[in-house]
């Protein structure tokens, strides 16, 4: 660390210059080459993937996405001579659009149960001839200019589905704006200086901006949700400002006590420079460990995560000392609020922070089971957590697929937004004349089945597909309890009876087999985190009581946030004044959720931890090296906490409900974990572990590499007193 640090000083001009050049021009090779999101839902071995997997063999050019254009009108009726004179043609000029294969008519005979009851609401389906994360992403929008174009009084028109949604995108808002102001604000409060304040805003823009480039021209190579670059936006900008927070706080603490400049740097490098190197790894190897659960959608969000983390640090590490070289002396300098903030000339060792330590330390029992009391208390709502994803419903008001929801839910019912696919797969192409039509009468007669539409028999004669279209919503419990009981009582039976096997397939059914096939691996993804990481704090502290400590409190702090989530989108607390939708929570939330927290929780470990163990090293006293630890980085952690939130927050400002989602859990996980865990929870754990905080068995101990977590100068003078 020291002799990268040094050569970033001498090469400063180098350093940033280099730093500007990658970061324009990955930004530029990205633009023009373009970036190309999907949303890959693929899961092999589930039962609507093997569906997909017949209509792909059965149906090449019916296996795509199948969307929906929907039309209303308030007098007479969709069959009237006013409303066929636009819809016909309409349909005809999307029949010849890129990519579709087919557009079925209610004005067809396959069209029967698309025209509603009253005869006033009837849709058309459009087959795509690829699933809608092979296509272009601007594939639907031929389709929303052409329904755009229609202009008929009262004649109400949208479409709807994952090509369409996908090509109307969404927006974050002003909230990469917002977030970078609030930075900017706690960043001044801290410091007291423009300049100093500037610069991790600098450092933390050039690992993004470099970062987000990359995550463009990744698109190319796999499959990257459309949410994966705003995901990335915002855990880069969070943990980029933090970073250069902590090296920047102790460069100025380092040059108030030895005025020079390239000591200071260097110092700074070797002590947080070092906490942040491993900070930064917990959460690429956190944010990795989403492999082991081996979803293909997950990969991209990992990727894109994993880019914008690494990036900022290295930034951090780089860019920083390059700039402290040349600028430090006046950074150092505390501005006019920071003068009058410590006119007092208060030093850490007696500041609130330290006060406050000490008096935790006071009370260490008392506190720790409220705080505990609290964090579990936060966390019980997650025992009611339901995976499964948001359907349009939820989608922004201005769009085309919330309105196709809505007029397609007021016409027919909400469950015409989500129908299932059954596949029947035949031995013999004589089974179909009775199986196919006895199949279809027994689907039809389940219950929260509305509508089945005839079958389409495929080239083979061995393959049938028929749709169901359920009573309920696509994201409601009622529908992923159909689809199992369509799975488990309805089907099997008429294997053996009719001798052919029946699939449940479609984009709904995915959705709940994605939710499940999550639900289902997540305990081995948590356990692969939470080891490796413990085995690498192990190595850092050298104790086997810190892993453990770490571990169980920042699963707390993931619970906790999780619960909260639950809490305000699930049961809809606070739902209409923050402007969300109660629904399930979407099924890779708790993923990127775990490895996200779990990775800036143990920033904040590692950050304080670290500090504690250079002044346990240096005193040898447990409860001052934790007064001490507290003392010193109590103040920028804080800032580091609220500059998260504020960035996490700013998230809400968008349209996308699983942004706000995911933005709204990490703010909260951050917020209880500063404020609970970091500030009472731990200080009044260390207190009643005392010296036994650091233990470790000797033989241990000789057989665990050295890494010096604590910088040179603390190593060389616990050696000297050894």
């Amino acid at each position: 660390m020291i002799g990268l640090t040094r050569w970033c000083m001498a090469h400063r001009r180098w350093v940033i210059l280099g730093w500007i050049a990658v970061a324009v021009v990955t930004t530029v090779v990205a633009g023009a080459v373009g970036r190309q999101y999907a949303n890959n839902f693929g899961l092999p071995g589930t039962e609507a993937q093997r569906v997909v997997d017949l209509l792909n063999k059965e149906f090449k050019a019916q296996s795509g996405d199948v969307d929906t254009i929907v039309w209303h009108t308030p007098s007479g009726t969709v069959t009237s001579p006013q409303v066929r004179a636009a819809i016909e043609p309409l349909l005809a000029r999307v029949q010849k659009m890129p990519h579709v294969v087919s557009v079925i008519s209610p004005y067809s005979p396959a069209g029967e149960v698309q025209v509603s009851r009253d005869q006033r609401t009837a849709f058309a389906t459009i087959n795509y001839d690829r699933r809608a994360n092979l296509l272009p992403n601007n594939t639907g929008a031929p389709v929303l200019n052409a329904i755009n174009a229609i202009k008929v009084r009262g004649l109400q028109l949208a479409a709807g589905g994952q090509v369409i949604e996908q090509a109307e995108g969404f927006n974050i808002g002003p909230a990469t704006t917002v977030g970078v102001i609030a930075a900017l604000v706690i960043l001044l409060l801290t410091f007291g200086s423009l300049l100093a304040a500037g610069m991790p805003l600098v450092t933390a823009g050039l690992g993004l901006i470099t970062g987000i480039g990359l995550v463009g021209l990744a698109t190319h190579i796999t499959d990257m949700a459309n949410v994966a670059p705003e995901l990335a936006v915002m855990i880069g900008l969070g943990v980029g400002v933090d970073y250069a927070l902590f090296i920047v706080t102790r460069f100025r603490e380092n040059y108030t006590r030895t005025g020079d400049v390239s000591t200071s740097v260097v110092e700074a490098m070797d002590t947080s420079g070092r906490a942040i190197l491993l900070a930064g790894t917990t959460v690429i190897i956190a944010l990795l460990g989403m492999f082991a659960i081996g979803v293909n959608f997950l990969y991209g969000l990992s990727v894109a995560s994993v880019l914008a983390v690494l990036l900022t640090m290295t930034a951090s590490l780089t860019v920083l000392p390059a700039m402290l070289s040349r600028y430090g002396a006046r950074i150092a300098r505390p501005g006019v609020w920071a003068r009058r903030r410590h006119a007092d000339g208060a030093p850490p060792r007696e500041s609130a922070w330290r006060r406050w330590s000490l008096m935790v330390q006071s009370r260490p029992r008392t506190l720790a089971l409220a705080a505990l009391a609290v964090m579990l208390l936060a966390l019980v709502p997650m025992l009611s957590l339901r995976l499964d994803s948001s359907d349009a419903g939820n989608d922004p008001a201005n769009t085309s697929t919330y309105r196709a929801f809505n007029l397609l839910s007021r016409g027919f019912g909400e469950g015409f937004n989500g129908p299932l696919l059954v596949a029947i797969v035949m031995q013999d192409p004589s089974q179909a004349a009775t199986a196919v039509p006895a199949l279809r009468a027994a689907v039809a007669r389940t219950p929260d089945i509305v509508a089945v539409t005839p079958p389409r028999l495929g080239p083979s004669g061995k393959v049938a597909v028929i749709e169901a279209y359920p009573r309920s919503a696509p994201q409601a419990q009622a529908t992923t309890d159909l689809v199992n009981h369509l799975r488990h009582d309805v089907l099997p039976p008429l294997k053996h009876a009719l001798g052919v096997q029946a699939l449940v397939g479609g984009f709904t059914a995915g959705s709940i087999d994605f939710a499940a096939v999550l639900s289902s691996k997540l305990p081995l993804f948590i356990g692969i985190v939470v080891v490796v990481s413990m085995l690498l704090l192990g190595v850092i502290f050298r104790s086997l009581v810190i892993p453990i400590q770490a571990g169980l409190m920042n699963l707390l702090s993931i619970g906790g946030a999780l619960g909260v989530t639950v809490l305000v989108f699930q049961d809809g607390w606070f739902a209409s004044v923050l402007g969300v939708s109660p629904g399930p929570v979407e099924p890779w939330i708790p993923v990127l959720m775990f490895a996200v927290v779990f990775g800036l929780s143990m920033d904040y470990e590692v950050f304080l931890i670290s500090r504690v163990r250079e002044e346990w090293v240096r005193t040898r006293d447990a409860s001052r090296a934790v007064a001490d630890g507290i003392a010193y980085t109590g103040r920028v952690i804080s800032a580091a906490a609220a500059i998260m939130v504020c960035v996490f927050l700013s998230f809400m400002l968008g349209n996308e409900r699983a942004v706000k989602e995911f933005g709204f859990g990490l703010a909260a996980a951050v917020f209880l974990d500063a404020i609970v865990v970091r500030c009472v929870l731990l200080p009044a754990v260390l207190e009643l572990l005392g010296e036994r905080t650091w233990w470790l068995p000797r033989w241990l101990d000789a057989r665990l590499p050295w890494i010096r977590i604590e910088g040179s100068k603390a190593a060389a003078a616990m050696e000297t007193s050894s």
